[in-house]
């Protein structure tokens, strides 16, 4: 487990949360409905290289995560509906460890996609 994966996870153990405990529904395939660790899978389309998350993990808030592919370019959207003074504080507090997290996410990505190509030749 990355860093910024388990900081996340142990906070949200913290304050009750789901944490990382559900892992993934299944290894080989997303569906709306399944469970990714913290998140719950909205929408999943492989086709139009869509994948839209909500977080189920106990924020002063809302947050989704979007990831899509227009025109050849990985495109990453983290949104946040804040509730209150407190939910504003978290999401600013947050945007230095987003960077890292999302940042190292964008990778993992990349790299795992130029494995699949690989393994296709």
């Amino acid at each position: 487990m990355d860093y910024g994966r388990y900081v996340m996870y142990v906070m949200d153990k913290f304050v009750g949360g789901v944490g990382l405990r559900r892992g993934r529904t299944n290894i080989n395939t997303l569906h709306a409905g399944d469970a990714l660790d913290f998140w719950r899978v909205l929408y999943a389309n492989k086709e139009e290289g869509r994948l839209l998350l909500f977080a189920e993990m106990k924020v002063p808030g809302e947050a989704w995560l979007e990831i899509k592919i227009t025109n050849n370019e990985l495109v990453q959207t983290a949104s946040f509906r804040p509730l209150g003074l407190l939910g504003r504080m978290y999401w600013y507090s947050l945007i230095p460890a987003h960077g890292v997290i999302f940042g190292g996410m964008l990778k993992k990505l990349a790299k795992e996609k130029n494995r699949v190509l690989e393994l296709k030749k």
